[in-house]
């Protein structure tokens, strides 16, 4: 998985770059539970990954005045 999001008050946001996995959560910790358990369920009939690498990625707008 890569590309997590997770703004302030909103939801967390995962897309895995190399397979059609994506997911979400209320929180980091709540976004990192949910990221194992769709992986856990995408490679439930093959050899899971043996580590899965998260990226923050903050998407910050500011104003210029």
């Amino acid at each position: 998985m890569s590309k997590p999001r997770c703004p302030p008050a909103r939801v967390c946001v995962a897309e895995c770059l190399s397979h059609d996995i994506f997911t979400q959560g209320d929180t980091w910790d709540g976004l990192r539970t949910n990221v194992k358990e769709a992986v856990s369920a995408y490679f439930i009939d093959q050899p899971k990954p043996s580590a899965i690498r998260l990226h923050l990625v903050r998407d910050e707008v500011l104003a210029v005045a």
